[in-house]
């Protein structure tokens, strides 16, 4: 493993632990040229994702997709953004016109749902969630305090 490497594992360390400040200022001190991996974007996306800075993570988030547009976490990421700035239907065609592989995922059937819920297709969202759930029984706790489908619980026990 590299020094590269290293410092990069430790950001992500930092970032899955919440403490998005320390793990920025581990990726702002790696050289320029790890910018261009995807792991330190995605890293940085997900830090700016949780202090909710969602212009400038979806900004990255739309980079991946370009240096990646076979790979679903950019998109899921991006999608993501855009609902969280209220940007729900724009959410969903950005989701949608990610790669094959993303209808593979539960969060891909979960994330589209918690939209089709938002935006009062409550039927559609209930077809969506049942798919996520079939892929990943754990997404049902998360739907019961999912405030996106706060209108819906009562349907998703």
């Amino acid at each position: 493993m590299t020094e590269l490497d290293r410092k990069i594992l430790t950001a992500q360390g930092y970032m899955e632990l919440g403490l998005f400040e320390d793990a920025r200022a581990e990726l702002v001190a790696l050289p320029k040229e790890a910018w261009e991996r995807t792991d330190v974007l995605e890293t940085w996306v997900l830090c700016q994702m949780g202090e909710q800075r969602w212009e400038e993570a979806l900004e990255m988030s739309r980079r991946l997709c370009e240096m990646q547009p076979k790979e679903p976490s950019g998109f899921i990421h991006a999608a993501y953004c855009l609902h969280e700035l209220g940007r729900t239907e724009e959410a969903m065609v950005h989701l949608q016109s990610g790669p094959r592989s993303l209808r593979t995922k539960s969060v891909y059937y979960y994330n589209l749902g918690c939209y089709c819920a938002k935006l009062g297709h409550v039927d559609e969202a209930k077809l969506l969630l049942e798919k996520s759930f079939e892929i990943d029984s754990g997404l049902r706790r998360l739907a019961k305090k999912d405030p996106d489908l706060a209108e819906l619980r009562s349907q998703l026990l």
